[in-house]
């Protein structure tokens, strides 16, 4: 990635100890999987593993090798993807990611929709989990290649607020990240 972006910048972030780390990223571009991955390898430090369309993984097997793993949203397998997920949590030395949109949105969508399936997710997991966004965002600024900036938040544990809370504060925080990055600076 340090080939491809300009610079890329990562507000310090310390997970919680003892705790597996469920990853909500905003979804815009086939790079957002190593987005998550770069934050994950580099700064957060846990296995990873990425949950993606069934079609999208199935036109990039090789991600599998990298913790890739699939839903089919359309499907009454995706119950059992979700569930695959909530196991992975259930492990401190864990983290999954997961694009609650599920769909391809541009970076300057004000709202996050958080689709439903996200909520039987939270009720399967076993465990402390901590519950991180992650909104990148680009800019390339005095650069031919982009840059990127990551603005974390810590969403609080699984089962401190309900699925409605939790989608507001997503939202809340995704908006404010959008006003901050107004004031980016290399």
């Amino acid at each position: 990635m340090r080939f491809r972006f300009n610079k890329i910048k990562i507000p310090p972030f310390k997970p919680k100890e003892g705790h597996s780390v469920l990853l909500f990223c905003n979804h815009f571009s086939w790079w957002d999987g190593f987005f998550a991955g770069y934050l994950t390898y580099w700064h957060i430090k846990r296995n990873y593993y990425v949950m993606m369309q069934h079609d999208q993984l199935d036109t990039r097997k090789w991600i599998r090798w990298l913790g890739g793993f699939s839903i089919n949203r359309s499907s009454r397998e995706a119950i059992k993807s979700l569930q695959y997920a909530a196991q992975l949590l259930s492990t401190p030395e864990n983290l999954v990611t997961v694009f609650p949109q599920g769909a391809l949105y541009s970076t300057q969508t004000k709202e996050i929709v958080v689709e439903r399936g996200i909520e039987i997710l939270l009720k399967n997991i076993k465990g402390p989990c901590q519950i991180v966004y992650s909104c990148v965002l680009t800019d390339y600024f005095e650069s031919l290649k982009p840059s990127l900036f990551y603005h974390l938040f810590d969403c609080g544990v699984v089962g401190e607020t309900s699925f409605e809370e939790l989608t507001q504060k997503i939202n809340t925080f995704h908006q404010q990240a959008l006003k901050d990055q107004l004031e980016a600076h290399l």
